[in-house]
């Protein structure tokens, strides 16, 4: 039990995930012998595989506060890892849009536009700054409050940019309205999970 626990937790949990979707997002463009369609579908592929992992992360110390249990517990001990994995995952994401973009630069161009590239750049630039800082020395070198701000912002950021990509699809395709309970999930467990905290106790006078 206890390897099998060592082996599912911190950074071989990583190295186990980022592993796996590498190869699944291999495996995918090669079903379409990495062309532009094999490069949109790992796009696709990718997207969810973040979403997920986000919501794993994002949603681990609510949860543990709210419902301790076996499962949660072992989220909150990993967040971190899971965390870096939906830092890999968006990378391979960013690397599959950039092979869009050098297969099909009209299907490309046509596909995005300048408020895409403005707010998925500064949610890369969020994504690389909470993985720079998701490390003990450099979490220490930004000090504790910094590294809540920078976070807590950062996670719901990404939260919004999530809800936004895949909520503007929906006219078009409405199965992707199920892309977006997971995310109002997060957003009202970590409500619920911020309700509870108990009020900070006020310094005694004297």
């Amino acid at each position: 039990m206890t390897l099998r626990r060592n082996w599912f937790e911190g950074w071989r949990l990583f190295a186990l995930l980022s592993l796996t979707l590498i190869g699944l997002s291999i495996w995918i463009a090669a079903m379409r012998q990495f062309e532009v369609e094999g490069a949109r579908m790992v796009i696709r592929f990718t997207a969810r595989s973040s979403l997920l992992l986000f919501c794993l992360a994002f949603s681990a110390a609510a949860l543990a506060q709210i419902w301790p249990n076996g499962w949660t517990r072992w989220q909150r001990r990993n967040r971190r890892y899971l965390g870096v994995t939906f830092a890999a995952s968006h990378a391979i994401h960013a690397v599959a849009i950039a092979a869009f973009a050098w297969l099909d630069p009209a299907g490309f161009a046509a596909a995005t536009s300048a408020v895409s590239f403005i707010f998925g750049g500064i949610g890369y630039a969020v994504i690389i700054a909470l993985t720079a800082t998701s490390f003990d020395r450099t979490a220490a070198m930004l000090g504790p409050r910094a590294w809540r701000v920078l976070h807590l912002v950062g996670g719901y950021y990404l939260l919004v940019q999530f809800m936004v990509s895949f909520g503007k699809r929906i006219p078009e395709m409405p199965f992707y309205a199920l892309f977006l309970i997971p995310l109002v999930a997060v957003f009202v467990v970590r409500m619920i999970g911020m309700a509870a905290r108990p009020a900070p106790r006020p310094a005694r006078a004297g």
